[in-house]
């Protein structure tokens, strides 16, 4: 009995010590997932701070297509599981109020996807050291914006392509097709299709 008791007491300490051990990588385990306190994991940290810096990018080209009403915004508050502190809210100077982004209307949402896509592009940029993104290809879309709010996006996009990048539009909008310069057309007839330039 006393070397079974020897034994196990020797083993509870060799348990002790691990556990004294772990603690310290358990607490940091817990603070890295966002498991210490209910706040967001160091993962979602992370990828919150470069967000912020692409809807920085991403609000002057919303900004100039919406004549200043809508500013992006990244949800600070922290609720229920998955991927906390990454969700976006628009707020709208019109009501002064903050409000989901999945309200706004079709063509408005249409701006938003395309300030953030060239906020991506050039937060992409700013942080890789070398890497250009100087293609970009938006198919429609174009068709859910009024005539003011397709100008806006044209000027964007025409501002781009002033600074050396490609822009390729997929579109059936005839006054967009207007303002294009060089077009690639695909017409289909009932012997297929054939494709051809019109500058």
């Amino acid at each position: 009995n006393e070397m079974i008791l020897k034994s196990v007491d020797k083993k509870y300490q060799t348990i002790q010590m691990k556990e004294k051990e772990y603690a310290v990588v358990g607490e940091l385990d817990s603070l890295a997932n966002g498991r210490s306190g209910g706040k967001m994991s160091f993962e979602t940290f992370v990828l919150s701070s470069y967000f912020d810096e692409v809807l920085e990018a991403a609000n002057e080209r919303l900004q100039k297509m919406t004549g200043r009403r809508y500013y992006l915004l990244r949800r600070e508050e922290v609720k229920g599981a998955g991927r906390k502190g990454l969700d976006l809210d628009v707020y709208d100077s019109h009501t002064c109020k903050t409000r989901p982004v999945n309200t706004l209307s079709g063509g408005e949402s249409f701006k938003a996807s395309l300030a953030l896509a060239l906020g991506l592009s050039d937060t992409v940029q700013q942080n890789a050291g070398g890497i250009q993104l100087d293609t970009m290809f938006i198919d429609e879309g174009f068709g859910t914006l009024d005539s003011e709010s397709l100008d806006q996006a044209i000027d964007i996009l025409m501002e781009l392509q002033d600074y050396g990048r490609l822009i390729g539009v997929i579109s059936h909008v005839n006054e967009l097709k207007e303002r294009i310069p060089a077009k690639l057309v695909v017409e289909t007839n009932g012997m297929g299709s054939h494709a051809y330039f019109k500058l």
